[in-house]
């Protein structure tokens, strides 16, 4: 139709024989680079996370979180995201996360007093993350490599500051969350830091080999390989965590069903990728986004998450993924941002759709928390609403590129901002804040994180006058609670 469009839209007629060629006999449509990595790069690292899952590996990253947070307020809700975070670095898939994890830890949070929503709301927003952890990522990262040009190493380590912040973000919030509701510690038999390690601590192996494996430059594929050989060498040390054949032959036919949806999806983007190639779609699209931001970065970055969110709550993340590259990717780049940080930027927020409602695919994975989905969706938001903002800052220091002390001090002042936001959002600290200290804590919030060492110090003037002040105020009042008595 778009021959009959005049202006920009405009392109010439394509003939149904036309279309066919593209995109069923070229590389450009259905057999392009979405299946082909979801073929390759990401099949072998679902079959590493699955093995992992077999052998016991998600049980020990449970008993470490649960051992990790132990008597501390809200532990089953700070259990979620360790655990969820942990598994994520090796699954790379929310849903995987929510159904692998959540089947333990939302039981859990129930019994402790969270509501079905809240418990769902948790796990579903420390599931999301790991879709961004190193060293594994999720299946939208792997297609990053072939659409940049970008080794996956430096993808992944450029992704690991984003990654922690994230955690942190949602971390605090479930802290101050789990104060302001007055919800305890876990209850009952908790395992210790040593036997946990003991009896699990060979699971970090296979990490480290992954890792290892990633800083000497091996492809992708060579990765996943090296660290499938780790987990089935170190699961043979004990008889409880050994895999026969028939084992084996479970965990590929597993893997086998979780790429189905993965590689239909990415099969229909290269549908969509073949239209948006015939039609010179990505070019044209480049001067609507200039026209309505007038060129401006923040207008743009702030255009391009709301559509990368768009597309994701009808497709997968790497679906999302790709066609937020394909139409916002040259446009961001153009304004000043590196081929790095752009992509990082569209793969974080096609990530964070899978949260976002109204198709939030893993508050829906949350079945378990017997909620409504949509609730669950829009609670999980506002536990990872700071994390939102951690992409608009995303400079060389943010990304592991820029000189190691200026690299610390932003790592360490987005830290603070961070768990200062999650308190103002929560609107509680060591007891509830008003209005306007809520203000106050935002406004400091957000001058930690942003990137700039005035904003930095006014944040941090602000937070060290508020700490000062209600340090006085509790001393008025101990020393009016001893005069009473």
């Amino acid at each position: 139709m778009g021959h009959h469009l005049g202006g920009v839209l405009q392109h010439g007629e394509i003939g149904f024989l036309h279309l066919l060629e593209i995109a069923v006999f070229t590389t450009d449509g259905i057999f392009g680079l979405p299946l082909r990595v979801a073929a390759t790069y990401a099949f072998m690292f679902v079959l590493f996370g699955t093995l992992l899952q077999a052998c016991g590996g998600g049980d020990f990253f449970y008993d470490f979180a649960a051992a990790q947070t132990r008597r501390r307020t809200g532990g089953p809700a700070k259990i979620a995201v360790v655990s969820s975070g942990m598994y994520g670095m090796v699954s790379g898939s929310p849903t995987a996360d929510v159904v692998t994890t959540g089947a333990v830890t939302i039981p859990v949070m129930k019994r402790l007093g969270y509501s079905g929503t809240y418990a769902g709301a948790i796990e579903v927003a420390a599931s999301t993350g790991g879709s961004i952890m190193p060293p594994v990522m999720g299946t939208a990262a792997f297609i990053m490599v072939d659409f940049t040009g970008i080794e996956y190493r430096d993808i992944a380590i450029a992704a690991l500051i984003p990654a922690i912040l994230y955690y942190v973000s949602v971390y605090s919030q479930v802290h101050f969350s789990a104060r302001r509701f007055g919800l305890g510690a876990l209850t009952g038999t908790i395992p210790a830091m040593l036997a946990t390690l003991r009896n699990g601590g060979m699971f970090i192996v296979p990490l480290v080999v992954l890792t290892v494996a990633l800083l000497k430059n091996y492809t992708p594929t060579m990765v996943a390989v090296y660290g499938l050989l780790a987990v089935l060498a170190v699961a043979m040390l004990r008889a409880s965590t050994r895999i026969g054949p028939i084992g084996l032959a479970r965990v590929i036919v597993e893997t086998c069903y979780r790429m189905v949806p993965v590689a239909g999806a990415c099969a229909a983007t290269g549908l969509v990728i073949a239209g948006i190639t015939m039609t010179g779609l990505a070019a044209k699209f480049a001067h609507v986004i200039y026209a309505i931001t007038d060129a401006q970065l923040l207008p743009t970055l702030i255009l391009g998450a709301a559509l990368t969110v768009v597309l994701g709550m009808g497709m997968p993340t790497p679906s999302a993924y790709i066609l937020a590259a394909a139409l916002m990717g040259q446009t961001i780049e153009n304004l000043g941002v590196s081929l790095l940080a752009t992509h990082l930027f569209i793969l974080y927020y096609a990530v964070m759709s899978a949260l976002t409602p109204p198709v939030a695919v893993a508050a829906y994975a949350a079945s378990i928390a017997e909620a409504n989905p949509l609730h669950i969706a829009a609670i999980a938001v506002k536990f990872a609403l700071t994390a939102f903002l951690v992409p608009f800052v995303f400079r060389p220091e943010f990304l592991l590129q820029g000189p190691w002390q200026v690299t610390l001090l932003t790592f360490v002042t987005a830290f603070a901002g961070l768990i200062v936001l999650a308190a103002a959002i929560e609107g509680f600290r060591y007891r509830p804040l008003n209005a306007w200290r809520r203000l106050l804590l935002s406004a400091a919030g957000f001058a930690l994180v942003l990137p700039s060492a005035g904003l930095a110090l006014v944040g941090g003037g602000i937070v060290a006058a508020y700490i000062a002040h209600a340090q006085l105020l509790a001393r008025r009042a101990a020393r009016a609670a001893g005069d009473i008595q």
